[in-house]
């Protein structure tokens, strides 16, 4: 039977003939990947030359390569074959391969014209793996600038042509309607309480019971394809076949091949199965409506996969997988309600993920300012400064951005860059088994199934199950496969010592020089990491280590929890990583103690590594911890004196009368502190040394000499009354000064006292011989001529055995508690 494809190959070869470039949209099993690579092999343009297609998976890199040989009767390896990741399946006559998407920007790296090729085709772009896009934004430069008869073609099932098209300098854009079967969509919400594995095996259940045809399920990881396949167990008469990346080659061709005569299948399968793979008899679909992709968290500096409602795009996707063969059925596990409320589509990588490698590869091409390229989305400008700081901290990148020798052979590595510089290093030091296999365990999933409580951290024993030196019960067996293979691939094959042959952690601390980590003192478990963010890890003997090197944090609501680590020595951070040391030192100022103290330092980012008293700080240094710590207290925290007050005040209120005079408010001694207090604390590094400071002194300092004279004149501490007591004058309100006395002093003074030169009249405050004010007023004349008499008659009454006189004016002022009377008087 014809593909569906088949009427649109006549318009893809003349749109690639005539413009160089192309954009194909075709559904789900149209069979644009397995067929239009064989149809274009023999175009005049490409004679001479291979063909290269992109899949963004190694599954579908290795199906796709096998249905094309098998279309012409060969063997993978003849006209078709394929690379990816440890896998090469090339021969000389080959002339179509199938690629993963890395594997493209390697070529690039290594032939930036990419000579040997002459068409580029990126298949299922509608994903918009962050590798398609660099891929398809460098192999476009190379047609701009070298290659001019190169020729690209985008394929997608889903995503809109246009403005791909447009990338591609106004494109054609062929469509290929596709032929598919109706799909009977049925919503089975989970209800509220039970898990989505429980939901998904009785919904499995239920089609098996009611349709035929074998069953694909989609679920989010290889976590829920075990728990699934565990609740269908044996008895559903059919196969349950898992279908995810981490499984062998074999096993993943198993699901995708027809089941035994009579015996159904159900296949439990991730995203893997959405798009380029078909599977064989499938006519039902059950979707959990659930995905697991990449997102970045800037707060911890990495890309975590994260489990989220599937978009759109990718519902439909999963659901036309029931219609391929003809008429099928999909369970949906969400309401009609939640399906108008799905997203259009994923969010690119380019937006969401780390960018480091990315980075990289950009260096690695030569490639400065991103601008330079085409993009759908253009990387984020602050993910990108983030992974261009993460790798000049690796030594990938010089100042300018250029790559250095080592980033050059780290970009050569199929490693995120804090692994290929980890592995780079550690053959330096003659540890590089060891690196390979630390970047083998961190780079696939956990070899240990967590099964609910605290997840053992520690790499060291990860290492003794990947060495068969140990074994444990909850071995992920899949991830341990895949980790052993990656470990002999990165070690070119042999076989990696079965001895420790450096320290594991001082090569996790060179893949994640920012996860150092010191336990806070006294806080068991809890650590404080070399980019000043804090992490916690779980009780177990690890977390008694007093250095480690965090490989995996799990960043949530509640700080940061490790989840891999390893230790690491105070002596081999010190030798390790001695140029990153920092030696400084510390003058602060110590709330317990209340004094200033100073340590020598080392530090490591926020991390301290030592710390010694310095017995001789800088003076200078001292004396402005000591300004800091009174401008965060405040002036309160000097040694006033009623003295030093009342000069403050009396200044304050020269002041007012002039502005040329020194500002002593709160604010303005506080922002000149270095100036009037900073000079006379040579020697004070105690809060009760301060006691020695003369703070009158200090103000006056601020006066001058010429202007001291003047401010007895303007501001007398004391005004002499007639009865020769020298009264202090209380400028607090420098708008009204007070004169506090006894009114019997004041007898035979006429008129009210003044300062500031004259100006100003004091507010007297008259006092009762017991001392209390019995009127205020700034008009003594006007007291003595309206006031006094009925003043007097209060004052006899309370004080009989004083002298309060009929003409205060002529009444001898006194100081004693009680006038002397003649007899008879």
């Amino acid at each position: 039977m014809p593909l569906p494809i088949e009427p649109s190959i006549a318009a893809l070869r003349a749109a690639l003939h005539s413009a160089g470039a192309a954009v194909l949209q075709a559904p789900p099993g149209a069979g644009k990947t397995t067929r239009v690579p064989l149809a274009l092999l023999d175009e005049p343009w490409l004679q001479g030359r291979r063909l290269v297609m992109l899949e963004p998976r190694r599954l579908a890199a290795r199906a796709a390569a096998a249905r094309m040989a098998a279309t012409l009767g060969e063997s993978v390896g003849d006209t078709v074959g394929y690379r990816i990741r440890h896998d090469t399946r090339v021969g000389r006559r080959t002339r179509i391969e199938v690629v993963t998407e890395g594997v493209l920007t390697r070529m690039l790296h290594s032939d930036p014209s990419l000579e040997a090729i002459g068409l580029v085709v990126f298949d299922e772009f509608h994903e918009r793996s962050l590798h398609a896009d660099l891929g398809l934004a460098l192999t476009l430069q190379s047609r701009a600038i070298l290659r001019n008869d190169l020729r690209v073609l985008v394929m997608s099932a889903t995503l809109a042509g246009e403005p791909v098209a447009a990338l591609l300098n106004g494109a054609p854009v062929v469509t290929s309607e596709g032929r598919s079967h109706p799909v009977d969509t049925r919503h089975v919400p989970v209800r509220t309480g039970v898990r989505i594995e429980a939901a998904v095996a009785a919904t499995v259940r239920e089609a098996l019971r009611t349709e035929r045809g074998d069953v694909l399920v989609f679920l989010p990881g290889a976590g829920e394809i075990r728990r699934v396949a565990t609740l269908l167990g044996d008895d559903t008469g059919a196969e349950v076949i898992p279908l995810h990346g981490n499984l062998a080659a074999e096993v993943q061709q198993r699901a995708i091949e027809p089941g035994g005569p009579g015996r159904r299948k159900v296949v439990l399968a991730t995203a893997i199965a959405e798009t380029s793979l078909t599977i064989e008899g499938v006519t039902v679909v059950v979707d959990s409506g659930l995905a697991r992709l990449p997102r970045y968290s800037p707060r911890s500096g990495m890309t975590r996969l994260v489990t989220v409602r599937v978009s759109r795009a990718a519902a439909d996707q999963r659901r036309g997988r029931a219609g391929r063969l003809g008429p099928g059925v999909c369970y949906r596990l969400w309401s009609a309600v939640e399906d108008g409320q799905l997203l259009p589509a994923a969010p690119p990588e380019i937006l969401s993920s780390d960018l480091t490698s990315f980075a990289l590869d950009l260096a690695a091409a030569g490639v400065h300012d991103p601008n330079e390229l085409a993009w759908l989305d253009p990387p984020p400008p602050a993910a990108l400064a983030r992974a261009r700081a993460l790798l000049a901290q690796l030594g990938a990148i010089d100042a300018e951005g250029r790559i250095s020798a080592h980033g050059r052979r780290m970009s050569r590595m199929a490693v995120h860059p804090r692994l290929g510089h980890m592995i780079a290093r550690g053959r330096e030091l003659g540890a590089g088994g060891l690196a390979c296999e630390l970047a083998a365990i961190l780079t696939e999933r956990d070899l240990l199934r967590w099964k609910g409580g605290a997840p053992d951290a520690d790499l060291g024993l990860r290492l003794d199950l990947l060495r068969g030196v140990t074994e444990r019960d909850d071995v992920d067996r899949d991830a341990l496969r895949r980790a052993r293979i990656e470990a002999r691939a990165c070690a070119g094959g042999a076989q990696t010592p079965s001895h420790r042959d450096a320290s594991p952690g001082v090569l996790a601390g060179l893949a994640y020089p920012d996860r150092i980590a010191r336990r806070r003192a006294g806080e068991a478990g809890r650590y404080l990491l070399r980019d000043g963010q804090g992490a916690s890890l779980d009780p177990q003997p690890l977390s008694r280590e007093e250095f480690l090197v965090a490989a995996d944090v799990d960043v949530g609501a509640g700080g940061g929890r490790i989840l891999l680590a390893a230790p690491i020595s105070l002596d081999e951070i010190e030798e390790h990583f001695a140029n990153d040391i920092e030696r400084e030192d510390v003058v602060e100022w110590d709330s317990k103690v209340l004094a200033v103290v100073a340590r020598r330092r080392t530090r490591l980012g926020a991390i301290t590594l030592r710390e010694t008293p310095l017995t001789s700080p800088d003076a200078g240094r001292v004396a402005e911890v000591l300004v800091g710590h009174v401008r965060k207290e405040g002036l309160g925290l000097l040694p006033w004196t009623e003295d030093s007050r009342g000069l403050r005040a009396r200044l304050a209120f020269v002041r007012r009368l002039d502005p040329s005079w020194p500002d002593v408010s709160d604010e303005a001694l506080l922002s000149a502190l270095e100036e009037w207090l900073a000079p006379h604390l040579q020697g004070v590094r105690r809060a009760d040394e301060l006691a020695g400071l003369d703070l009158g002194r200090l103000l006056m300092n601020r006066v001058g000499w010429e202007r001291r004279g003047r401010l007895d004149e303007w501001a007398p501490a004391h005004i002499q009354v007639p009865s020769g007591s020298r009264i202090a004058v209380d400028y607090s309100d420098p708008d009204a000064p007070v004169l506090a006395v006894r009114l019997q002093e004041m007898f035979g003074l006429r008129e009210t006292p003044r300062v500031g030169s004259g100006r100003i009249p004091v507010t007297l405050h008259l006092l009762s011989p017991a001392g209390r004010a019995v009127q205020v007023t700034r008009d003594l004349a006007g007291f003595w001529r309206n006031t006094y008499f009925e003043v007097r008659r209060g004052l006899k009454g309370r004080y009989p055995r004083h002298d309060w006189p009929d003409d205060p004016l002529t009444a001898e002022p006194t100081r004693r508690v009680r006038a002397r009377r003649s007899p008879g008087t």
